[in-house]
């Protein structure tokens, strides 16, 4: 019984983040999609032949520039190349 009364003690406050906790995770995740769209627009400079190496053409950096500013577009980019693959991949099995 002393498991359970120390269960009911507790208080209803403890198993929720703070309304700081929401606020610095809000900060730090545009700050992240931030530094990631800097780093996408690097992408920019690579050649066709580059981008193809990592599994991207020049529309796909099209599409994901497409979102919100404080959408993380290297979020979109890794969906795209995912799907691609999982088509590759169920492409290959249909030959089979």
């Amino acid at each position: 019984m002393a498991a359970l009364e120390h269960v009911s003690s507790t208080s209803r406050f403890a198993a929720r983040p703070s309304l700081l906790v929401h606020a610095l995770r809000a900060v730090s995740n545009i700050y992240r999609a931030f530094r990631n769209r800097r780093e996408f627009y690097r992408l920019g400079e690579f050649s066709d032949a580059q981008l193809a190496d990592i599994g991207l053409t020049r529309a796909d950096l099209y599409v994901a520039v497409g979102n919100a500013f404080a959408v993380d577009p290297t979020v979109t980019l890794g969906a795209i190349v995912r799907r691609r693959a999982e088509d590759d991949i169920a492409g290959a099995r249909k030959v089979c």
